[in-house]
């Protein structure tokens, strides 16, 4: 989708000086002008999706929250949508375009979390997210083998499936699907193939979320997969000390990668500007299922 150039032009971004990263010197306008810069790869991933923001008014190393419903001041280009929710109906907030996510950057987000499903089918989810979170003493390398291993078991079941860098401390495998099962059946895939995995190599992996569990080993982040639950997108921004991005890569350039946070915002500028085509390549034309039980 292209982004909205006409009123982009038009939304302001008030206080371009203020310092979001410290430690990099990094400001609002520099926030800004990244977004712009790699909206091209940016906003198939978030568009027309409902969203989770993470906001920081007072910079990344402050205090910040998460925001998944419309409020007041986020602009005209940020919209809603009505979503049923066990509480009843609430409005999620969704963006189009490049002047939506300006407006977004104007109120202060640095992170984008969409649902793997859009604001048109929201109840069929159009992929499928692993989150690789290592624990204390877990190694760089061994992260970047369980993404493999998950690639393989999902290739087992028919499914290709990509990598992404966290910006945080590990990675994301990404399998997407066409939007044709519902969110319990996705959950449930998921699920089973993340316990799989740890009962075969219970020294390396675990599937539950428990903190005395994770010591030595990788949680499986196969919760990513429920209704309502939400993932980093690619190319945006981490609040963290150092303005990480959630970077996707090619398979083949995992192996020379050498940390999750490879890609400060300078270096993920660099590599938008370089890029004739996307890292995961054609990826949202693949015409896969989940498989049937």
């Amino acid at each position: 989708m292209a982004p909205a150039r006409a009123p982009a032009r038009e939304v302001a971004v008030t206080h371009p000086e203020r310092v979001v990263y410290a430690a990099s010197g990094l400001t609002k306008a520099d926030v800004a002008d990244y977004y712009r810069a790699v909206s091209r790869w940016l906003l198939p991933e978030v568009s027309r999706r409902p969203l989770s923001l993470l906001r920081c008014p007072d910079g990344a190393g402050a205090e910040c929250f998460f925001q998944k419903h419309l409020g007041r001041g986020l602009g005209p280009h940020v919209h809603e949508v009505p979503l049923k929710q066990k509480s009843g109906v609430e409005d999620y907030l969704y963006i189009e375009d490049l002047a939506g996510l300006l407006e977004l950057v104007q109120m202060n987000t640095l992170e984008l979390h969409p649902w793997g499903a859009t604001v048109d089918d929201p109840e069929h989810p159009d992929q499928l997210v692993f989150d690789l979170d290592p624990g204390e003493g877990v190694g760089w390398r061994d992260v970047k083998l369980g993404a493999r291993q998950i690639r393989a078991e999902l290739r087992h079941f028919g499914l290709e499936s990509f990598v992404r860098l966290s910006g945080g401390k590990g990675l994301h495998v990404v399998a997407p699907l066409r939007p044709r099962a519902g969110w319990d059946a996705a959950r449930e895939f998921a699920d089973q193939l993340a316990h799989r995995l740890a009962e075969r190599h219970p020294d390396r992996y675990v599937a539950t979320m428990s903190k005395d569990k994770r010591d030595g080993v990788i949680f499986i982040d196969w919760l990513r997969n429920a209704r309502g639950a939400t993932s980093v997108c690619s190319w945006s921004l981490r609040a963290r000390e150092h303005a990480a991005v959630a970077m996707p890569l090619r398979w083949e350039e995992l192996s020379r990668i050498t940390t999750p946070q490879a890609f400060p915002l300078p270096r993920a500028l660099q590599r938008a500007a370089r890029l004739k085509v996307h890292p995961w390549g054609d990826w949202h034309t693949l015409k896969q299922v989940l498989p049937e039980r």
